[in-house]
């Protein structure tokens, strides 16, 4: 395995004492799964270490966020693999962006049997972060891969729920309804062969009319803080799922049997003026002991992808290393 230079990637840094390896693998479903793994330097690969998987916002691509955190997390000593759900960036995956909240679960216990047979990973240390949507998808991986020994998630969103409901529980259940009905006649057109259609997703301008949220998003993705299109891959659908796969989410309830993680513990982050704030709420909640919600000042959503001066990277280290011993 040789190290690849991070030049070129504007939307992370990686120190000088760690190493960058472009890695893939398979998943139980025999896809190729794409991911960067972050070593440190000066870590003894004749031994065992702890390890980290990580995860992507939904939509994005592990360039985008996923690869902030992974190499943080390596800075300070862990062996962290950032992955590319499957559908997304340069992972396997046919139509790209379709929603498939199972195989996304399926993506990080895959990682986690890439990582376990590693010889220089203790695979009984090993532990997962979530960004975002990808928060809920390492929920779902945990309540059935006890191998996962302490997970966080941050800025976490519940997928289904903000596809059934939208945030603060917004939508009713007729315009869901409405969502659904538009995304089944579009199976009938992709089916005969039609053109894909997408949905969903961060506006590609801003105009006077444009939400606060979507110009949080916005700020992200479509400047160069956090924009990033893999090579193959058009910008106009970064960020956008398929409109027939969509409601695919709308059958998602990851946090049903959260509190059977338990003893093994949970760490959600979100900042104070996070408008998906709800969701590590509603997740803290439900689950048992051991459990923490850890509110950052002054900080929004998108503020926790990438800003490292809010991003709490010692207390995500500190509770690695106190249960991932």
């Amino acid at each position: 395995m040789e190290p690849i230079t991070a030049k070129g990637y504007t939307t992370f840094e990686v120190s000088d004492n760690v190493a960058l390896y472009k890695v893939s693998f398979k998943n139980q479903y025999q896809m190729t799964v794409a991911g960067h793994l972050f070593i440190p330097k000066n870590l003894d690969q004749k031994t065992k270490h702890a390890a980290l998987v990580v995860g992507h916002p939904m939509g994005a691509v592990k360039e985008q966020s996923a690869d902030v955190y992974a190499s943080n997390m390596a800075e300070r000593g862990f062996v962290a693999l950032a992955i590319d759900l499957s559908f997304w960036g340069e992972s396997e995956g046919q139509p790209r962006n379709a929603v498939a909240p199972d195989i996304y679960a399926e993506d990080f216990s895959a990682a986690v049997d890439f990582l376990g047979t590693r010889p220089f990973v203790d695979r009984n240390r090993i532990g997962v972060i979530g960004v975002c949507g990808s928060g809920s998808f390492v929920v779902s991986a945990a309540k059935i891969d006890p191998r996962m020994k302490a997970i966080a998630t941050v800025s976490m969103y519940d997928m289904g729920a903000a596809s059934r409901n939208a945030l603060h529980h917004s939508q009713t259940v007729e315009q869901r309804k409405k969502n659904q009905a538009e995304a089944a006649e579009q199976r009938y057109v992709e089916f005969a062969g039609g053109e894909t259609k997408y949905t969903g997703g961060t506006v590609h301008q801003l105009d006077a009319n444009t939400d606060p949220i979507q110009r949080e998003f916005f700020a992200f993705y479509r400047t160069p803080r956090g924009e990033y299109t893999p090579k193959g891959d058009s910008p106009q659908l970064t960020t956008h799922p398929t409109l027939s796969s969509n409601p695919k989410f709308n059958n998602f309830y990851p946090f049903n049997d959260i509190e059977t993680i338990s003893p093994r513990p949970m760490l959600f982050i979100t900042g104070d003026q996070a408008h998906s704030r709800e969701f590590s709420e509603d997740a803290y909640k439900l689950a048992a002991e051991p459990k923490e919600l850890f509110i950052i000042p002054n900080a929004g959503h998108v503020d926790l992808y990438d800003c490292t001066d809010l991003i709490p990277i010692e207390r995500l280290e500190a509770f690695f290393k106190q249960h991932l011993k």
